[in-house]
């Protein structure tokens, strides 16, 4: 169903995917938005280990809630900031494409769960963290993306 990465040394394995996942803290996630055109969001995620989705909280409404309900497949693009060699303009990065279907999350206390993990990766304020789940946690919606195929690629400008 999917293709294969052309470029197959470039390709990451499996562990160094769930390692970008895991430790950057956002990414692009693509929908298909109104009239067929892409919409691409950028956006905080949280890859859960326990089940292997990314999480992702947002506000109720809005273009991506409304293409996501119409339409359940999504992308979601992720790369670290890379590094440069001395004296070189090339820069060399690692990025991670995950492609799945998007899962709407009801449960209040996996949202509010959810929250807080996701929290951790911008402060480890306990204080901070609880004042913006009490905050902003009934608004808050949570959906996931659930991985049909993930795969990574190391990228040298040059």
């Amino acid at each position: 169903m999917f293709r294969p990465m052309q470029r197959i040394k470039q390709q990451m394995s499996a562990e160094d995917c769930l390692k970008i996942l895991k430790e950057e803290k956002r990414g692009v996630l693509s929908v298909l938005g109104d009239e067929g055109y892409p919409y691409g969001i950028p956006l905080n995620h949280y890859y859960n280990e326990e089940d292997g989705k990314l999480y992702f909280h947002s506000g109720k409404t809005g273009h991506k809630i409304d293409a996501m309900k119409k339409y359940e497949k999504a992308s979601f693009i992720v790369f670290d900031s890379g590094t440069k060699k001395e004296d070189s303009w090339a820069l060399r990065f690692h990025s991670v494409i995950v492609f799945g279907k998007i899962e709407f999350i009801e449960d209040r206390d996996m949202i509010y769960d959810i929250a807080r993990r996701l929290s951790y990766k911008f402060t480890d304020d306990e204080a901070h963290i609880d004042r913006e789940i009490e905050r902003s946690g009934p608004g808050t919606l949570l959906f996931a993306l659930v991985p049909e195929q993930i795969s990574g690629k190391n990228v040298t400008e040059e």
